[in-house]
Formats: C-alpha cells, sequence, structure tokens
C-alpha cells in the first residue's frame, strides 16, 4: 500500500514542479483527515495542486470561487419548489463533493466564509432545519491571497483554527520554472491523472495512521511545545488542545508517509510550521504574521528530549 502512496506523491509532483515538500505536507494532511489551506500569490499552482490531488486520489472534486457576493445557499444549497409534486425538493450545493476546493476563501464576507465551519468540523450540514451527512471521505482544500491584496477579508482564528495546516507554494526554482515553461501545460496533463487509490484503499490507509505508535517521551515533547507557548511572554495565546491533537495526528500521518509505524521528534518538528504557524501571533503583534517566527522559536528553544 505505501508504493501506491508514492506513486501518488510522484503523479503529483510530475504536474507541480518543484515543490516536493508541499505535495508531501498535503498528502500528510488529507491521510490525517485535515482540511488545508493554501496561502499564496495568484498562479502560483494552488488549484493546480487541488485538482492533481483530487485526481490521483480518485475523489469527487468540486470548486465553489469565493467571491464578495456569495451566499452560503450557494455553497450549501437550497430548496426548489417543484410544480409536478407540489413539494419543495432540495438540491444539494458544491459542498457535497469529497474534496472541496474552497478558491480564494478570503474574498467573501464572513458570513458565506462561516458556511464551511460546520461542515469541516462536523462533517455535516444543517439546512433549512435537517441534518444532512457530507460524502466520506470529505476533505476541503482552501486558498486564500495574501491578506495585504485588495479586496479580500481576513478569515477569523475560529475558522483559521479549522484548517490542520496551512501552506506557503512561493515561488519555483530556476530549473523548476524553466521545465514548466518547456514543457507542456499543466492544465493540460491533468486530465490523464489517473485514480492511483480507491475509496476502499484510501480509508485503509487513513484508518492505519491513528495505529502509529507515539511514545510517552514523544508526547511529552509535544506537551512542551504547547506548554511553551502558553507560558512565553511573546506568544499572544497559547495553542489550543485542539492543535496538539493536529500535530500528533500530523506527526504521525508524516511518520506514517515514512514507512515507520512510530513516531520521532523529527516528524514532529517537520509538520510543526504548518501546524501551528496560522495559530500564532506575537503579542507585540496579534494582529500580525507572526507565526513564523515563534515555530523558529519553538523548534530552536523547546528541547526535544
Amino acid at each position: 500500500m505505501h508504493s501506491k502512496l508514492d506513486a501518488c506523491l510522484a503523479a503529483v509532483n510530475q504536474i507541480l514542479l518543484g515543490k516536493e515538500p508541499q505535495v508531501r505536507l498535503a498528502l500528510t494532511c488529507l491521510l490525517a483527515r485535515g482540511h488545508l489551506l493554501i496561502e499564496d500569490l495568484p498562479g502560483m499552482g494552488k488549484t493546480t495542486l487541488s485538482h492533481a490531488l483530487a485526481n490521483v486520489l480518485g475523489l469527487n472534486f468540486q470548486r465553489i470561487q469565493f467571491t464578495s457576493d456569495l451566499l452560503p445557499g450557494d455553497i450549501l444549497g437550497t430548496s426548489v419548489f417543484d410544480k409536478d409534486s407540489g413539494l419543495f425538493v432540495f438540491h444539494p450545493g458544491p459542498i457535497f463533493a469529497e474534496l472541496v476546493l474552497a478558491d480564494e476563501i478570503n474574498r467573501a464576507t464572513p458570513k458565506s466564509q462561516s458556511a464551511l465551519l460546520e461542515a469541516m468540523e462536523e462533517g455535516q450540514v444543517t439546512i433549512e432545519g435537517a441534518t444532512r451527512p457530507l460524502p466520506e471521505p470529505f476533505f476541503v482544500i482552501a486558498t486564500q491571497n495574501p491578506v495585504s491584496q485588495g479586496g479580500t477579508f481576513a478569515l477569523p482564528e475560529s475558522q483559521l483554527d479549522r484548517f490542520l495546516m496551512r501552506l506557503s507554494l512561493g515561488y519555483p526554482a530556476k530549473a523548476a520554472e524553466k521545465a514548466l515553461l518547456l514543457g507542456e501545460a499543466r492544465r493540460e496533463m491533468l486530465p490523464r491523472l489517473d485514480a492511483v487509490l480507491s475509496h476502499e484503499q484510501l480509508a485503509t490507509l487513513q484508518a492505519e495512521v491513528p495505529k502509529v505508535r507515539a511514545s510517552d517521551a514523544l508526547v511529552d515533547y509535544v506537551l512542551r511545545l504547547v506548554e511553551a507557548t502558553r507560558t512565553q511572554p511573546q506568544f499572544a495565546w497559547g495553542l489550543s488542545p485542539r492543535a496538539s491533537l493536529a500535530l500528533l495526528a500530523a506527526a504521525r500521518a508524516w511518520a506514517f508517509l515514512a514507512q515507520r509505524d512510530y513516531v520521532i521528534p523529527e516528524d514532529v518538528q517537520a509538520v510543526l510550521p504548518s501546524v501551528v504557524g496560522h495559530r500564532l501571533r506575537e503579542r507585540a503583534d496579534p494582529a500580525g504574521h507572526g507565526g513564523g517566527a515563534l515555530v523558529q522559536w519553538l523548534l530552536r528553544e523547546v528541547p526535544a528530549l
């Protein structure tokens, strides 16, 4: 089964050139049953990565383009009167897909952004008083442009916390961009990506991830990292229990991708920036984006043993 995971990584890396660490983190997030936020400038490959993951994992894919006039009903669906039956018939929205791309999520108003909260946390949505389950598996990959760009609404901390990981793709290396310019258009290659995993195989892999062993010493390391954010003066606020659970789940998935059945401190360190960077703020600038510097402080100052 691990060979299939390697095949998934290889297939996506053929589409998104020079971004092997980010692709590995994205697959780690999905194996850990999390949701992924990709923050970067337009044109960096955020949408391409989402399409490629959906194709190789064999998942039903829907894209929601977030705009300032998007309404919650455009995401969740609505009931329409059927004159033949004389009844209101529910028409599900694009949220009822296995992999949902919430494109440019911070261009929508907070009211529309919040329509994703219950879906991401509970795997269900409540519409017109009725609770409707979402497909299994259910993944949300949201993309957002930097908040400094015009026409954006910053995601509140309550919604950021629903994302297991946040990634940034960044500019490609010179060699990768040259290969991109000389090669075939990525969007033309996407339809030729075959599914590597079936739904049953993906469910089996996800069920194996929580079985990856984390020793008491490893859990103590995670607790030291979390405790530092709650006691050191430079942190505006500490990490929540949800964040500590997310960190351990992501470390387990990272170890599983490395074909190990136990977690080591290097696994925690590998996923730490993506898992906690968007959950942290500096006390001196709580409205800013100081998470990266705080993560580096944690990696440097908190002992692993």
